[in-house]
């Protein structure tokens, strides 16, 4: 049964209602992300029970995985679909993310042969350099053509994603410029948009300092209910009425001993070619556990929960952990329990060797 992921489904319910609750004190609505936990169904169904206006991914398997448990909430595409998802996001998704006019030409043709209305957002890029139109002109034009040209189609909005790839700021001035975008638009189409999508979680700090731009009305939410680490972490805010622990990864010992914390002979590349640089710090007390790099990815982003435990490192399918200073005796076949971080939840998730179960 190890390594597990263990999910405490009452904790997440607990983080999804209070960031919608602040969210819809600002009449901000909520899209769901469930990406970061690779969409697993019984996650995506607290979601589904809960206020959310949408349920969002950016992968199409999740969703079918989440129709076929019973999910029910209206599902939203959040990466910029390929041209040849075209068939499927239209069968599965009620509203969907988009900066390529001949993309939107694909979804109207299969929207009308599905005899469907699809919503579309329209993206924005204001400068953090992923998705989006980066002249206006053009998305003026591609609004036009939704609103006038495309029978299958239904303008819901404009939208915009920063602090994802650039690392900009959702400043309070950045997210005007879209409302700037998203009313010249209105200008030409002559009506309300239902949706200025002002980003994710690097927006929720406009919603705890109550400085979103009024218009703003819908963010897409991941990490920052699932997790609220980075908010914490990284912006220091205050996240106590958030559970940062509904995700814990337990792992098996394998291996317990007294080693040098430095190689000894001549250092080369590591087993997935990197140089890598060991402290010296004599004979020290180790462990050795039963997961590795396949399953997380990142040895600096898992947080063991004894004290006195440090990750020293990890290969394919090891960690090595020093134990010299935590208070309990770890014994070979103890188990030992970890925090994750976004980066790291998304692997052990998608890991088919990571089992996952469910806190009583």
């Amino acid at each position: 049964m190890y390594p597990r992921v263990e999910i405490d489904l009452k904790k997440l319910r607990h983080n999804i209602d209070e960031i919608v609750a602040r969210c819809r004190e600002l009449h901000i609505e909520v899209a769901g992300v469930v990406k970061g936990f690779t969409g697993i169904p019984e996650c995506t169904k607290q979601f589904d029970d809960s206020n959310c206006r949408f349920i969002a991914t950016s992968r199409l398997e999740q969703v079918e995985d989440a129709k076929k448990y019973g999910i029910t909430k209206e599902f939203m595409l959040i990466r910029v679909p390929m041209i040849t998802e075209a068939a499927d996001a239209i069968r599965l998704t009620d509203i969907s993310l988009h900066s390529e006019i001949e993309v939107l030409k694909a979804f109207n043709e299969q929207a009308l042969k599905q005899k469907k209305k699809h919503g579309i957002i329209l993206m924005a890029d204001l400068g953090d350099l992923r998705e989006g139109f980066w002249d206006t002109e053009e998305m003026i034009s591609a609004a036009l053509m939704v609103e006038n040209s495309f029978e299958g189609l239904e303008l819901s909005g404009v939208g915009t994603n920063l602090g994802c790839y650039g690392s900009v700021s959702a400043t309070p001035r950045k997210l005007e410029e879209l409302v700037r975008i998203a009313e010249c638009i209105e200008s030409r189409i002559g009506r309300k948009l239902e949706f200025i999508s002002g980003g994710a979680t690097t927006s929720l700090p406009r919603v705890f300092e109550n400085n979103m731009p009024e218009r703003i009305n819908l963010l897409r939410v991941g990490e920052g209910i699932i997790l609220a680490k980075d908010l914490r972490d990284l912006w220091g805010y205050d996240m106590s009425f958030m559970y940062q622990d509904v995700f814990t990864l337990k792992a098996e010992v394998i291996e317990v001993k007294d080693k040098p914390t430095h190689p000894v002979g001549e250092i080369m590349f590591d087993a997935f070619g990197m140089k890598q640089e060991y402290e010296d710090r004599g004979i020290r007390r180790r462990a050795l556990l039963a997961m590795g790099k396949v399953d997380y990815a990142f040895p600096d982003m898992i947080y063991p929960r004894d004290k006195g435990i440090q990750v020293l490192g990890a290969s394919s399918d090891h960690t090595i952990v020093d134990i010299q200073d935590t208070e309990r005796d770890i014994k070979v076949g103890d188990i030992m329990e970890f925090d994750l971080c976004y980066a790291t939840i998304v692997y052990v998730t998608n890991s088919p060797n990571v089992k996952i179960t469910f806190a009583n």
